[in-house]
């Protein structure tokens, strides 16, 4: 359950960052947090 809502919230971010919402409302750090976020897994894989 938690991997998806984790992949909800990451393409929700991700559409919000290339329509360009993100930057707009000054919220960009929000696709660095979901980068560190996504980090660790992609380590222990």
């Amino acid at each position: 359950m938690a991997f998806a809502l984790f992949y909800v919230v990451a393409i929700i971010v991700l559409v919000l960052h290339f329509t360009g919402w993100l930057a707009r409302n000054n919220l960009e750090w929000l696709v660095l947090v979901l980068a560190v976020a996504v980090f660790p897994a992609v380590i222990y894989l």
